[in-house]
């Protein structure tokens, strides 16, 4: 449901000369954005773009810095081992992004001569490059005219334009309402611009709406209301599950560990062995699911973690063995001051503070 207070046509016409001026004197600058006499970088562009992916800008900065230092052009990062590639990700967190990161640049390399493809079609064939991803770099890096809509733009338009339909449903309308705003000239600018402006004067609490270029234009803030917007949908309720992790330390400092399935959560990240997490998992049977027979003790607590669709409650069992132990199975044994350098995702660095 739209309100119209403001002519659509006016909000439509005036929107992006005044975001682009604000833009041009408080741009941010981060790592990744080419300066405003720079051509941007379609390789600095996607990297930076699958990082943000549910991700914010201060977490992604040292990844970034780190990733483009180590692999500076698309081939040098096609020529890496995935290993490498997810131990450079471990706690970025959204692991299916590193492996499709890797999937990717290999594609860039091979099919297209180590140039990314300049349109959006051609961008969504690329591994891990959905619609929103390739309208940025379409935008960004190409200048090509594309909607680029992530949560900050969908944050600015509701309120621009009071859009009562709750998320994610009123997202077709967003998209339709920052389709007739975005100009042919500048889209990237465009898109850059509506970003910073949520992430800094737009924002979920207490907007700078004295501050902000578009407050002529605002819906929202003509009745006084822009804190309402976006409308929410009831969130479900995060369901739980719970296991166990054992942590098994030889004499001769070394730690056992295994590599999970490439598929699937956490897929190809290094983890301790455990037990499978369940809504029913049963503490009291943990020990006989153990990896090798040994005095495991178990540790006070438990740690807890928080994944997208489901919060996760770890048991630590923790044993001591004979430098003469062969691992099992699929383990290894890697030495626990090495611990750092492997692909250990966050609730497994959780776990083994906890162990230690």
């Amino acid at each position: 449901m739209l309100t119209r207070l403001i002519p659509a046509a006016k909000r439509n016409e005036e929107a992006a000369p005044r975001l682009l001026a604000w833009y041009d004197r408080h741009r941010r600058r981060l790592p990744w954005r080419a300066l405003a006499h720079e051509t941007p970088d379609p390789y600095a562009v996607w990297l930076s773009e699958i990082m943000l992916q549910q991700t914010t800008v201060q977490a992604v900065k040292a990844y970034y810095e780190r990733f483009l230092a180590r692999w500076p052009k698309v081939g040098d990062l096609a020529a890496a081992p995935v290993e490498e590639v997810m131990k450079e990700w471990a706690g970025l967190g959204y692991y299916s992004r590193a492996r499709n990161l890797h999937a990717c640049a290999i594609a860039v390399a091979t099919l297209h001569g180590g140039r990314f493809p300049d349109s959006e079609e051609g961008l969504r064939a690329l591994p891990g490059v959905g619609p929103y991803t390739a309208a940025a770099i379409a935008a960004i890096a190409f200048g090509r005219r594309a909607v680029v809509v992530d949560g900050n733009v969908e944050r600015v338009t509701t309120r621009l334009l009071a859009i009562c339909e709750p998320m994610p449903k009123a997202k077709p309308l967003v998209r339709a309402a920052a389709d007739a705003m975005t100009p042919h000239a500048r889209a990237g600018d465009f898109a850059q611009a509506s970003m910073d402006l949520g992430a800094t004067i737009c924002t979920p609490r207490k907007p700078a709406c004295a501050l902000c270029p578009l407050t002529e234009l605002c819906e929202a803030r003509a009745r006084g209301e822009q804190e309402l917007y976006p409308v929410k949908a009831p969130k479900a309720e995060r369901p739980s599950r719970a296991g166990a992790i054992f942590y098994v330390r030889r004499t001769d400092g070394c730690v056992l560990v295994r590599t999970r399935a490439p598929r699937g959560l956490l897929g190809g990240m290094t983890e301790f062995p455990g037990t499978l997490w369940s809504a029913d998992f049963d503490v009291a049977q943990a020990r006989a699911l153990a990896p090798l027979d040994a005095d495991w003790r178990r540790l006070a607590g438990a740690v807890q973690h928080v994944f997208t669709h489901f919060a996760l409650s770890l048991t630590v069992f923790r044993a001591e063995v004979g430098s003469d132990r062969a691992a099992p199975g699929d383990c290894r044994w890697v030495r626990e001051d090495a611990l750092d350098g492997e692909a250990l995702p966050t609730v497994m660095r959780k776990a083994m503070g906890h162990a230690r």
